[in-house]
């Protein structure tokens, strides 16, 4: 009885692990999200470029939008636009989003110079 109580429990942890491993890694650092709904910003997190937050505001208005974008960095920064958004309206917030602001080259100054 004990023993087929710890072989249940070590496959519970197993799957709860690789469920873990599997889901929880493919998500990067999250730059900015914003939420509308029915056309307007209901919130948001994260530093919104200011020029970019303005014409996403002006899009979802006009086509009374209700999704979420958010912008993640893996190496490189990704946007993200709900499914529910028509590819055309996605594009013409992709096309609006600043990725040269994100592209810039940090120099690296956690070299001591001496």
């Amino acid at each position: 009885m004990l023993e087929t109580g710890f072989k249940v429990l070590f496959v519970l942890v197993f799957f709860v692990i690789a469920y873990k491993l599997i889901f929880s890694g493919s998500r990067g650092l999250t730059i900015f999200e914003m939420h509308f709904k029915e056309g307007k910003l209901n919130k948001h997190s994260g530093k919104i470029p200011e020029r970019f937050s303005r014409e996403c505001k002006a899009i979802a208005k006009a086509e009374k939008l209700t999704c979420t974008v958010r912008a993640e960095k893996q190496g490189d920064v990704r946007l993200h636009v709900s499914a529910n958004v028509s590819d055309k309206l996605t594009q013409r917030i992709r096309n609006v989003f600043p990725f040269e602001y994100y592209d810039k080259k940090q120099p690296d100054n956690s070299k001591l110079k001496g």
